[in-house]
């Protein structure tokens, strides 16, 4: 093999190896978020968590694919093999339009999604205060410590305060209002969620020139086992 085609195998077999890394993570994360303790309040609140059940299908869904993709990058490049390059290609394809898609619905929607996880917060809060529910003490916790604020009612939280992020005397008073943390850090990290997701896009470009670079070396043959 020439130096091109043995640096682009060297970089499939390290990109799928970080590939099936990555998909296994967010497979991690969704069997936590809906099995979990700490998360398994978003699913036992009086509420519609329809956006969330969906939301945790996608995670497990995805990082399935991920992993499924970087098996069989992983079976093309280290067996030459052009059929197992030919699906790796057109999976990664499918996954990379997926990516830029969702980078630009993400930016574009932002707004939209603060509003609505903001609302989120707030119901959460309301039933709270009359059911003081194990289920939405703990989902309180887990908006309270992501976005290190607490409650509605600004500096001084009566309410909720044993939901708040630990922290001395002098901190408690000063947590900022949830709902404005929330609106405020979606609209000015929409711009970084945007570059992170056509960076990544950007990335999985290159495996895919170089699936297409092995794909057409001489050392590759048609069974996906060959060596």
């Amino acid at each position: 093999m020439d130096g091109c085609v043995q640096m682009c195998k060297c970089f499939l077999i390290l990109f799928n190896i970080l590939f099936a890394l990555v998909g296994f993570g967010l497979v991690s994360l969704g069997m936590w978020l809906r099995f979990g303790a700490e998360t398994r309040g978003f699913f036992d609140i009086d509420l519609n968590t329809k956006q969330f059940t969906i939301g945790v299908v996608v995670l497990v869904v995805t990082g399935v694919l991920m992993l499924l993709v970087a098996v069989i990058g992983n079976c093309g490049a280290c067996n030459h093999s052009k059929s197992a390059l030919g699906v790796f290609s057109g999976l990664l394809s499918f996954l990379i339009i997926i990516e830029i898609a969702a980078g630009v619905m993400a930016f574009t929607w932002s707004g939209k999604v603060s509003e609505e996880l903001a609302k989120f917060y707030v119901t959460i809060y309301n039933q709270y205060l009359s059911t003081k529910s194990p289920g939405q003490a703990m989902t309180l916790k887990l908006f309270h410590n992501a976005f290190d604020c607490c409650g509605v009612s600004g500096p001084i939280e009566m309410y909720v305060r044993d939901t708040c992020p630990e922290g001395n005397f002098q901190k408690q008073l000063s947590f900022p209002s949830c709902p404005s943390v929330i609106l405020d850090m979606f609209k000015s990290s929409a711009p970084v969620v945007l570059g992170w997701f056509l960076g990544t896009a950007g990335i999985m470009l290159v495996a895919l020139l170089c699936s297409f670079i092995l794909y057409k070396s001489p050392v590759c043959s048609q069974s996906p086992f060959s060596m």
